[in-house]
C-alpha cells in the first residue's frame, strides 16, 4: 500500500467496540418490534390491480422467517451475496430481511438496468442467486449467460412490478412462493459490523461502484432518520420511490420500523393515485422529488388529510406552501452517508430553500479547491467525516483503490457536491460536482455514458452534461466530436447508449460539434457547456477557452 494511502486508513475513524449498535443486527431489530408492535400493521402493499396485502409486525417477522428457511434449503448460506432485482412489492422487503436473518447480503440492483449493467453487478458481488420478477427475468436471464459460472439458482416472484400476479415465469425457475413451504428458521447471529447490503451506484466513475452496508449501518439509518424526522408509531409513511435507492430503503422504510410505525408501499409514483392512498391510509408524511411535485400541481386538490410534511431537499419551499400549504423538510443524503446527513427542524424556523444544518453524529465542512474552509455565504465542496460501517458506509465492494480514494489525508469522505453555508447553521445545495446527474430520482454517471459513446467507430471525444428540464430536474445531453465524417453518427450514438445503457441514462440530446471548449491542461470545460444548454442557446455551442482557472463544476 503506498504511504498516502496508508496514511489515509490510519486516519479513518474506526468503530470502538463498544460503538452504538453492539451485539445488535437487522433481525434483532425486526424481533423485537415483532414483539412490542405485534398486531400492529408495519407493511401496506397497494398493487395498482387487485387486492392490498397488509402484515402486521409478527406476520411480517414470521414470513421473513419462512422464507429464510426456503433460501436455506437452497443453500444460501452467512456471507453469501443474492441480488435482488425487483421493483416495490412485498417479496422485495422479506428478501431483503431474509437475506439479513441468514447473515446473506442482499445486493439490490436497478430495476431499469441493461443486461450488460446487471451482468456486471452480479459478476462484481459475486452473487450466488437471484430474485427477481416475471417482467424482468429475460433481462437477469441474458444476464446470466454473459457470467463465467452459472448462479446456483433464479427464484421468480408471482408479484409482477406492482400489477396483478403474473404466470410468465418459466416453469424452470423457482417460485418465491415455495420458499414458504419449508417451515422457519432461526436468525444468524451476524455481528453488527458484518456486511448485510449493497447497492450499485453511479458515483462518479465509469463503472458502478458497490457501496456496502453493515448490519450496523441499517440500524444507524432506522434510528437517525426516525429521529431526525420526529417518527413515532402513530405515524404512517407512504413509500413510491425505488426500494432498491437509499431514499427509500433507509429515509422511508428503516426509519418507520425503527418508530414502530407503518409503511405503505406502492409499485411507483402516480399522480393519480397518490392522493387517494394519503387520505385512505391516513399517511403522514412521504419523500417526495420534484417530479413528483409538478405532476400533483395538475391534480384535483384532496379532502382532509394528516399529512404533515413532505421530505425534500430544500425547506419550505413557497410554491408548496402556497399551492398545498405542507410544509417540506431540507435535507442531504447519499448511499454511503446510509441516512441524512443534513436536515431541517421540523417545528423551529430553517434557512427558506436551505436543506438544513448537520445531524448529530456526522461532522460536516464546506471547502474550496485547495481544501480551506469557506467564508458563510459563499459555495464550496460539501465533506463529511464519521465512523465506516457505523454511520458511514463501510466501503466500496472488491475496490480498495476507491474506498481509499474517496477520503482525504484526514479521514473526509467527499460526496463531490457544491454547496453554501450560512452563518445561522443551515446550508443549502448548489450543484452537483464530479460529472454526477441527478435524472428524476435516479444518479447518472457522465463518464460511464462517455464510455459507451468514445466506443463508437467515428466518435474521437465526447462530453455528457446536464441539460435542465422541468419534470426531471436533469437530463444527459452529449457533445460529440466526430473523427472524420459525421454522417449517420448521432444516429449510431443513440444506438448504442440504448443498447448499452438503462433508459435514464440514454442522451436525450446529442449535439455534433466542431470543437469542445477546453480548460487549463486541456480539461473539456463542461461548465460552459451547461451554461449553453440551460441558456437560450444562441449560436453554435462553445469552444473557446474563456478563462485559465482551471475549475471546472
Amino acid at each position: 500500500m503506498h504511504a498516502r494511502r496508508a496514511d489515509r486508513v490510519a486516519m479513518r475513524l474506526k468503530a470502538t467496540p463498544t460503538h452504538a449498535f453492539t451485539g445488535k443486527n437487522i433481525p434483532w431489530l425486526l424481533a423485537n418490534q415483532s414483539e412490542l408492535r405485534s398486531s400492529h400493521t408495519f407493511l401496506r402493499f397497494e398493487p395498482f390491480g387487485g387486492n392490498a396485502q397488509t402484515w402486521t409486525y409478527r406476520e411480517f417477522s414470521e414470513d421473513v422467517a419462512r422464507v429464510a428457511a426456503g433460501m436455506a434449503q437452497l443453500g444460501v448460506v452467512a456471507g453469501d451475496r443474492v441480488v435482488i432485482h425487483m421493483g416495490n412489492c412485498p417479496e422485495f422487503l422479506l428478501s431483503w430481511f431474509a437475506c439479513a436473518h441468514l447473515g446473506a447480503v442482499a445486493v439490490t440492483t436497478n430495476t431499469r438496468s441493461t443486461p450488460s449493467e446487471l451482468s456486471f453487478y452480479l459478476q462484481d458481488s459475486q452473487a450466488v442467486a437471484a430474485i427477481t420478477q416475471p417482467a424482468l427475468l429475460h433481462g437477469v436471464s441474458e444476464a446470466i449467460s454473459h457470467l463465467e459460472a452459472p448462479l446456483r439458482f433464479v427464484i421468480v416472484t408471482a408479484t409482477d412490478l406492482g400489477e396483478p400476479p403474473s404466470h410468465a415465469a418459466a416453469s424452470e425457475n423457482l417460485h418465491f412462493e415455495d420458499l414458504r413451504s419449508h417451515g422457519t428458521v432461526d436468525a444468524h447471529g451476524s455481528d453488527a459490523l458484518s456486511y448485510s447490503s449493497v447497492q450499485y451506484t453511479s458515483g462518479t466513475t465509469a463503472r458502478p461502484k458497490g457501496v456496502v452496508w453493515t448490519h450496523a449501518n441499517a440500524l444507524w439509518a432506522g434510528k437517525t432518520g426516525s429521529t431526525v424526522l420526529g417518527l413515532g408509531p402513530d405515524d404512517v409513511t407512504l413509500a413510491f420511490l425505488p426500494l432498491f435507492h437509499t431514499n427509500a430503503l433507509s429515509y422511508s422504510m428503516l426509519s418507520t420500523l425503527w418508530s414502530g410505525g407503518t409503511l405503505v408501499v406502492q409499485p411507483r409514483f402516480s399522480a393519480s393515485r397518490y392522493w387517494d392512498a394519503v387520505v385512505r391510509n391516513g399517511c403522514t408524511w412521504t419523500s417526495s422529488i420534484p417530479f413528483m411535485l409538478y405532476a400533483l400541481l395538475e391534480q384535483p386538490r384532496p379532502g382532509p388529510h394528516r399529512l404533515r410534511f413532505w421530505g425534500l431537499g430544500a425547506t419550505d419551499v413557497p410554491l408548496i406552501r402556497r399551492e398545498f400549504d405542507i410544509r417540506t423538510t431540507g435535507w442531504f443524503g447519499m448511499t454511503e452517508t446510509v441516512t441524512l446527513v443534513l436536515a431541517s427542524d421540523l417545528n423551529l424556523p430553517n434557512h427558506p430553500m436551505a436543506m438544513g444544518s448537520p445531524v448529530p453524529g456526522y461532522e460536516v465542512k464546506v471547502v474550496d479547491d485547495d481544501d480551506v474552509p469557506v467564508e458563510f455565504g459563499q459555495s464550496g465542496w460539501l465533506k463529511i467525516r464519521a465512523v465506516p460501517g457505523v454511520s458511514l458506509f463501510a466501503g466500496y465492494l472488491n475496490n480498495v483503490e476507491a474506498t481509499e480514494d474517496a477520503f482525504d489525508a484526514e479521514g473526509w469522505f467527499s460526496t463531490g457536491d457544491l454547496v453554501t453555508p450560512f452563518d445561522d447553521g443551515d446550508i443549502r445545495f448548489d450543484g452537483r460536482g464530479k460529472d454526477v446527474l441527478r435524472v428524476g430520482a435516479e444518479n447518472v454517471s457522465a463518464p460511464e455514458v462517455e464510455r459507451v459513446i468514445n466506443a463508437v467507430r467515428g466518435v474521437r471525444e465526447c462530453a455528457v452534461v446536464a441539460a435542465p428540464d422541468r419534470m426531471l430536474d436533469e437530463v444527459p445531453v452529449a457533445f460529440v466530436l466526430p473523427n472524420g465524417s459525421s454522417d449517420g453518427l448521432a444516429e449510431a450514438v443513440n444506438e448504442a447508449c440504448r443498447n448499452a445503457l438503462a433508459p435514464f441514462k440514454v442522451p436525450r440530446e446529442v449535439i455534433l460539434v466542431a470543437e469542445l471548449p477546453r480548460v487549463t491542461l486541456g480539461k473539456i470545460d463542461k461548465k460552459l457547456l451547461r451554461a449553453w444548454l440551460a441558456g437560450p442557446r444562441q449560436g453554435p455551442p462553445p469552444s473557446s477557452e474563456p478563462s485559465n482557472d482551471g475549475r471546472s463544476q
